[in-house]
């Protein structure tokens, strides 16, 4: 996403937005945002019917373009009050998350101890959920822009 659309949903100025990225830059390598080029840049403009005439109408400076890692690196970057919310929900999610992969380890484990207690007609079944719990979770393509 780019740097105007992102201080949007952060409600905040693009030029505050950029200055918190650039005090902040180390916490943001080349995997998380970069500059797009004049030539990246004229062609997205080139896209658009619909653009503004006049004086102020258009950037000053090349935009930047963040990955899904960067859009989370903002949260913690800028002192908006969304930002925060942002924040505050990652936190929550990654402890979440943390907490099911505990249960994951509990659940096989009772399931385990149901095992060596049941008769051949149930090891069937205990195999069956066993085989779901191994199934590691598939990656994802990667979308967005590549930075070479």
């Amino acid at each position: 996403m780019f740097d105007s659309d992102l201080a949007g949903l952060y409600e905040v100025k693009t030029k505050v937005f950029n200055q918190a990225v650039r005090r902040n830059i180390e916490r943001f390598p080349d995997d998380f945002m970069f500059l797009l080029t004049k030539e990246e840049y004229r062609a997205l403009r080139s896209q658009i019917v619909t653009l503004e005439t006049g004086r102020g109408q258009h950037r000053k400076y090349l935009p930047y373009a963040f990955t899904e890692q960067g859009v989370a690196m903002l949260s913690s970057v800028l002192k908006s009050r969304r930002a925060i919310q942002v924040n505050i929900q990652i936190i929550r999610t990654f402890t979440k998350l943390r907490e099911l992969m505990a249960s994951h380890e509990e659940l096989r484990r009772k399931i385990e101890e149901l095992e060596k207690k049941s008769d051949q007609r149930f090891k069937t079944i205990f195999e069956l959920i066993k085989n779901l719990l191994d199934e590691k979770v598939k990656p994802r393509a990667k979308i967005g822009f590549s930075a070479n």
